[in-house]
């Protein structure tokens, strides 16, 4: 065999392995396993390894993959909505930021008494404004189960409010777009106040422990890491079951033609909010995992540019895939890293040019370039040319047995 022959036969099998990933059942067991195994040997490289060996992993890049795959969580709750609904977020750094408060209220109430000031009920930077006394929505959250209920509670709460009015109102496309993003910028700017009693401009830091574990030691570390790679695993699952149900092709067919649907007999503003709430969730347990590991949550997190790159992340993977908007939030990221050590000045324009070159050259994404001429999930569920469902694969009647209009 030539040299040729050897790179495409080798070239052809990792493209193979890929589009299995599309298999609701073979795909998810690969990734699972994938994620689960590096972060593995990664892991007890760091732990068992002398930090003299040359395959001695440092706790930097433990917590560095941490939050890569905090961010790919992020990205794929992005690509539920946006590649199977159609809904086109550019608000969702919103409910990511506010599962990190959640979580950030929590571990400050740790610190107690070992703050700069003492005080073993006020933070640090409620003692400096002349706080008296703790507002009542910091009451509970010294309880880990409380903090996890509301950091999930609150976002939750608020894309269903969200989504109910502007999808009962058939608000879409760009206007829909707008609407969320306008709604990251206004929470931005009330938590850069420090009247709301989050820490205005700095935030939330300094935090020292969680569940009693130090914060800074390995082994921490290494069990924030394990955590978010189980259950970013555990998301996946879930949300490829959820994509590839009845309820999923419901989904696809209001992403394909919402007028068709609802003329069906489908209320089509319950299924887009169920899912927008869904994805909502699944952004703000990806900051919650993210605030630990990364020892800060402030309002930037809130910035509309964030939410946008997110978008970018998931278009340079390929969007409509879940795995896709992993593999382009773990690159994108680790290209991040890499480029603004060198060009700290010109990133933010590879970043741009990186996303015109793939919108133009790679409108599926990294992804869609390993499938060419392999079926699409589009083809497999029955498809026209158009994207739209065949009538003969539509369900019967909506899934959840809500009455016909």
């Amino acid at each position: 065999m030539t040299t040729a022959e050897h790179n495409r036969s080798l070239f052809g099998n990792l493209a193979g392995a890929l589009a299995r990933l599309r298999a609701p059942g073979e795909g998810s067991s690969l990734l699972v396993a994938i994620l689960l195994g590096v972060t593995l040997l990664m892991s007890a490289a760091n732990l068992l390894l002398p930090a003299e060996s040359p395959l001695y992993v440092s706790t930097y890049t433990i917590t560095l993959m941490g939050k890569y795959l905090c961010f790919a969580m992020l990205a794929m709750a992005v690509d539920i909505v946006w590649g199977y609904c159609g809904i086109l977020s550019l608000g969702h750094g919103a409910f990511f930021a506010l599962g990190g408060y959640g979580m950030g209220m929590y571990l400050m109430r740790q610190i107690g008494d070992r703050g700069v000031y003492g005080n073993p009920d006020l933070p640090d930077f409620m003692v400096f404004l002349n706080w008296q006394e703790l507002p009542w929505y910091w009451h509970g959250m010294d309880q880990f189960w409380f903090a996890l209920l509301m950091a999930l509670l609150v976002p939750g709460l608020l894309a269903f409010v969200f989504g109910w009015l502007a999808f009962r109102s058939r608000v879409t496309g760009v206007y829909l777009s707008i609407m969320t993003q306008a709604l990251t910028y206004a929470l931005m700017l009330a938590f850069f106040r420090n009247e709301m009693g989050f820490g205005g401009n700095n935030g939330l830091t300094d935090f020292k422990d969680i569940l009693g574990f130090d914060l800074q030691a390995d082994g921490t570390r290494v069990a924030l890491l394990m955590a978010t790679a189980l259950l970013l695993a555990l998301t996946f699952v879930a949300s490829r079951a959820i994509v590839h149900s009845r309820l999923g092709r419901v989904v696809v067919a209001i992403r394909d033609a919402e007028p068709r649907a609802r003329f069906l007999g489908y209320r089509t503003e319950g299924y887009k909010v169920w899912l927008f709430v869904y994805s909502a969730l699944v952004a703000a347990v990806a900051g919650m995992l993210y605030v630990p590991q990364v020892g800060i949550i402030n309002p930037g997190e809130f910035s509309p540019l964030n939410s946008i790159e997110v978008v970018v992340w998931v278009a340079v993977g390929g969007r409509g895939t879940l795995y896709g908007a992993i593999v382009g939030a773990l690159l994108v990221n680790y290209a991040k890293t890499r480029f603004t050590a060198v060009m700290p000045d010109g990133w933010l324009f590879a970043l741009g040019t990186l996303f015109v070159v793939v919108t133009v050259l790679l409108p599926k994404g990294l992804v869609g370039l390993l499938q060419r001429g392999r079926p699409t999930d589009a083809e497999t569920r029955g498809e026209n040319n158009t994207g739209e469902v065949s009538a003969g694969n539509a369900p019967a009647e909506p899934i959840t047995g809500e009455a016909r209009a």
